[in-house]
C-alpha cells in the first residue's frame, strides 16, 4: 500500500471515536500487522523473483578485488624480489632437510619435499582465493542450483566482503603455509606448495629485532614438517579428502525447500559435528606436531632459538581487543586452539615416550588421536600401543610323494 494511502487510513482511524475502544485498538493492530506482513511478503516475493539463469554463492573475482583493496598497493613483491627470495628460501631448506629427516624419519623412496616460493601479501591472498574456490565450490554444487534473484545477490555481496576481510586480515599475519592440494583433481593439476610471506616475516623481524636468517630457517622447519607429514604418509591426504567429501554429502542431503533445509539442519547436526570433530582432531595433530618439530630441531641448530621462541609466544599473546574480537567472531581462534592443543599433546607423548611412539599417529586413520584424547595423551598411548598385529599363520608345507 502506498505511503499516502497509509496516511489517509491513519487520519480516519484518529477521527473515529469507536476505534479508541479496546476492541477498536485490537482491530487497528490487526490491520497494521496485516499491512506490515503484506508489505514484507511483497518485498520477499520481489527479492526472490527468478531472473533466469544460475546464481553464484561467491564472486571470486570480486573477493580478490576487495581483498586487494584492503591489503593495499605496497605489499606486492616484484618478480626480481620473488626470484631472489625463492632461491634464498630453498638454499636454507636444502641445508635443513637432512637434520629434519633424521628427527622425523625418512621419506618413501622416490618422494621429495616440495620447493618453497616467496609471496607478497596480495599473492598470498590470490593463492588462498584459488584454494578456497577449489574447496568451497563442491559444497555449492552439493546444494544444487541457486536461483538467480536479488536475495542471492544480497547474500553474495555480504559473503564476498566477509571472505575478503578475513583474507586481508590474515595476509598481514600468516608467516608461512603448506598447501597439500586437498580436494584437487586427480592427478593434481599443480604440485604441493610451500610458501613464505616475506613482508610479514620482515615486519616481525624488525619489530621484535630478530636475526633474519635464523627466523626464516625456523619458519621453514615448521612448513617442511607439514610437507613431510603428507609426503611420507600418502593416506593422510586421502583421509582428509574423505572427511571433506563426507561434509559435502551431509550438506547436500535433505529437502530442497528452505524450511525443510532448516529442519534437517537441526536433525543432521550430530552427524555433521561428528565429522567436524574428526577434522579438528586431525588438524590439531598436524599443527601441533609441526610446532614440536620446529622447536626440537631449531633448539639444536639455531643459536638464538630461545629468542625466537619467546618472540613467538609474545606475538601470540599480544593482540589488541579489536583483534581478539575479530579472531573470535570469524572463528579463527579455533585455529590458534589447534596449535595449542595439538602441541601440548605432541609434546606430552614425545617427552614421555619418544618420537618413535609419537610417529605411530601417522600410521593410519585409526591411530590418529581422537578429539577427546588430545587432552588425555595417555589414553591415546594406551589405545595405540594395545593394537597388536596378528601373527601370520605358518605356511603349510606339502610333502611330495615320489
Amino acid at each position: 500500500m502506498p505511503l499516502r494511502s497509509l496516511a489517509k487510513l491513519r487520519d480516519r482511524i484518529a477521527s473515529n471515536p469507536s476505534l479508541n475502544s479496546p476492541a477498536g485498538r485490537w482491530a487497528i493492530r490487526g490491520v497494521a500487522t496485516a499491512l506490515v506482513v503484506g508489505a514484507a511478503a511483497g518485498i520477499v516475493k520481489e527479492a526472490t523473483r527468478s531472473r533466469g539463469g544460475r546464481g553464484q554463492l561467491l564472486d571470486w573475482d570480486e573477493v580478490s578485488r576487495l581483498a586487494h583493496r584492503r591489503i593495499g598497493a605496497g605489499d606486492r613483491l616484484t618478480p626480481t624480489e620473488r626470484r631472489r627470495l625463492t632461491g634464498q628460501y630453498n638454499r636454507l631448506a636444502d641445508n635443513l632437510e637432512s637434520r629434519l629427516l633424521a628427527t622425523l624419519g625418512p621419506l618413501p623412496k622416490g618422494s621429495t619435499l616440495p620447493k618453497f616460493q616467496a609471496l607478497g601479501r596480495r599473492e598470498w591472498a590470490d593463492l588462498n582465493v584459488t584454494i578456497l574456490r577449489q574447496t568451497i565450490e563442491p559444497l555449492v554444487e552439493a546444494q544444487g542450483r541457486l536461483p538467480n534473484n536479488r536475495l542471492v545477490d544480497l547474500g553474495r555481496a555480504g559473503l564476498n566482503r566477509y571472505v575478503a576481510t578475513v583474507l586481508a586480515f590474515l595476509s598481514h599475519r600468516v608467516l608461512g603455509q603448506f598447501d597439500p592440494q586437498l580436494l584437487g583433481k586427480e592427478p593434481l593439476e599443480a604440485p604441493d606448495g610451500l610458501y613464505l610471506v616475506e613482508p610479514n616475516i620482515a615486519a616481525w623481524q624488525t619489530k621484535a629485532q630478530l636475526p633474519g636468517e635464523e627466523l626464516r630457517r625456523w619458519i621453514i622447519l615448521h612448513e617442511m614438517t607439514h610437507a613431510w607429514q603428507f609426503e611420507a604418509h600418502p593416506w593422510l591426504r586421502t583421509h582428509l579428502n574423505g572427511i571433506l567429501n563426507e561434509m559435502v554429502s551431509l550438506m547436500g542431503e535433505g529437502p530442497r525447500d528452505p524450511l525443510g533445509r532448516l529442519r534437517s539442519l537441526a536433525s543432521g547436526a550430530p552427524r555433521q559435528w561428528a565429522v567436524i570433530r574428526r577434522m579438528q582432531a586431525t588438524m590439531s595433530l598436524i599443527e601441533g606436531h609441526g610446532n614440536l618439530v620446529m622447536n626440537l630441531v631449531g633448539k639444536e641448530l639455531l643459536p638464538n632459538w630461545g629468542l625466537l621462541e619467546a618472540a613467538y609466544r609474545d606475538r601470540s599473546a599480544k593482540r589488541g581487543a579489536l583483534e581478539v574480537l575479530f579472531w573470535k567472531v570469524t572463528g579463527l581462534d579455533l585455529k590458534l586452539q589447534q596449535y595449542e592443543r595439538g602441541e601440548a599433546f605432541a609434546s606430552a607423548i614425545y617427552e614421555k615416550h619418544g618420537m618413535k611412539i609419537l610417529n605411530r599417529a601417522w600410521e593410519s586413520a585409526e591411530t590418529l588421536p581422537r578429539l577427546e584424547e588430545l587432552g588425555r595423551p595417555e589414553d591415546w598411548y594406551k589405545r595405540v600401543t594395545a593394537r597388536t598385529v596378528k601373527p601370520r599363520p605358518p605356511e603349510r608345507r606339502t610333502t611330495r610323494l615320489s
